[in-house]
């Protein structure tokens, strides 16, 4: 999982990768975090942000939880590679990541796109 996983989290612009808390990969766009992939042994293989909207849907689904500190802020956490088909998988990243992104400030982000 962590090949496919790094090949599409680092697809999108500006986002970079980083070894963080012990053994997590950690995906960020402007220094802040949108997944962790557990690269050891975990509960939780993946935490994603997940739109407030759909946190409570999101939970309720087996395989599926809320995120250990962070659920306040609607973040979920992913138990296996099967709870979730591979293609809805990519579109919960690519939320996330589209989440962490509208938060960035207007400045932070067209410094990443290299507007002045």
């Amino acid at each position: 999982m962590i090949e496919w996983l790094r090949e599409y989290c680092l697809s999108f612009p500006h986002a970079t990768e980083v070894i963080q808390w012990g053994e997590h990969l950690v995906f960020k766009v402007g220094g802040k975090v949108f997944a962790i992939a557990a690269l050891e042994p975990a509960q939780y293989i993946l935490t994603i942000k997940c739109a407030p909207e759909k946190f409570n849907d999101c939970v309720e689904r087996p395989g599926i939880a809320p995120a250990p500190y962070l659920a306040r802020a609607k973040w979920i956490s992913i138990e296996s590679e099967d709870a979730v088909s591979h293609k809805e998988l990519k579109g919960m990243i690519r939320e996330s990541y589209d989440l962490v992104w509208a938060k960035l400030s207007k400045k932070a982000r067209s410094i990443l796109d290299g507007v002045s």
